[in-house]
């Protein structure tokens, strides 16, 4: 009889496989409570450096559920224990009051201290304001003043050119004379070097010379209706200006009356005589003058 092996049953090899997948996983051991007291802990990180714990994540989240409620079980059994040492605690404090009476008189200090800085800066601003306007006035004044000098200096240069003779100032008849001769020179220069050699011989002063006086006699003019017209030295400017105005108007008067005796050939000296009239704005004394002469 022939000897048969005994092939393993299937069944028996399933078996023994499912009690290998069957087996209890080993139980995760409670999460340390020193963990959770670390200076550094960060929850993230903490539960990225369990990868190998064997436990799903609603048992943990139930584990630290269990672990909150025993901690707030805890700090309430402490509070009870420990009840009339909290209600004592504001009243057993001791030793502070020092420190806050120090805090209180250095607040006070400081304070102090801020206001005075405050009251030397609204002194210093009124100071700087009372400065500002004093500064103002004095740079006025010392533009004014400047007005003045330059005024007087303009109108002593045409005092001289019209050869009028400064107020306070005496001549003698020599002086006078004199004066006369040169001025009576003056113009005939003048005349050379505006006119040329005419052959009218007029020897009344040249227009050129007359229109530069008349020019200048308008705008210093319209330098002291600038200035305050009741101080006394813009008073006495105004007189010498006047002077100056009426001597110019007395020239052109003699010299037009000799143009137009000139005839056809001092035509072209009335024409431009006429037109200094217009720069001084009197054409009264204009016409005064043509139905004089």
């Amino acid at each position: 009889m022939a000897h048969v092996a005994r092939i393993p049953s299937p069944a028996f090899s399933s078996t023994d496989d499912n009690d290998e997948d069957d087996a209890p996983l080993p139980f995760p051991a409670a999460l340390p409570r020193s963990d959770f007291l670390a200076s550094e802990f960060h929850p993230a990180a903490y539960l990225s450096a369990l990868p190998h714990r064997h436990q799903t994540l609603e048992d943990l989240r139930a584990d630290l559920r269990d672990r909150s409620s025993a901690i707030s079980a805890e700090l309430l059994e402490l509070v009870n224990a420990n009840y009339t040492a909290f209600l004592s605690l504001g009243s057993e404090l001791q030793g502070g009051d020092d420190r806050v009476e120090g805090l209180r008189v250095a607040l006070l200090g400081f304070r102090r201290a801020v206001d005075e800085i405050k009251a030397n800066v609204a002194r210093r601003r009124c100071e700087t304001s009372v400065l500002n306007v004093q500064l103002r006035r004095v740079r006025s004044s010392v533009s004014r003043a400047r007005a003045m000098l330059d005024l007087s200096d303009r109108l002593s240069a045409l005092e001289e050119r019209l050869a009028i003779t400064p107020e306070g100032q005496g001549q003698t008849d020599e002086s006078v004379a004199v004066d006369a001769e040169a001025a009576d020179d003056d113009d005939d220069d003048d005349a050379e070097d505006t006119e040329g050699s005419d052959a009218d011989g007029l020897l009344g002063s040249p227009p050129a010379r007359l229109l530069q006086s008349a020019r200048e006699c308008r705008r210093l003019q319209a330098l002291a209706a600038a200035l305050d017209a009741q101080h006394p030295f813009v008073v006495k400017m105004q007189r010498r200006l006047s002077r100056c105005r009426s001597t110019l108007l007395l020239d052109l008067s003699n010299a037009l009356k000799e143009a137009r005796g000139a005839g056809h050939g001092g035509h072209d000296r009335v024409l431009r005589y006429l037109e200094i009239y217009r720069v001084l704005e009197s054409p009264r004394e204009a016409v005064k003058a043509l139905r004089s002469h």
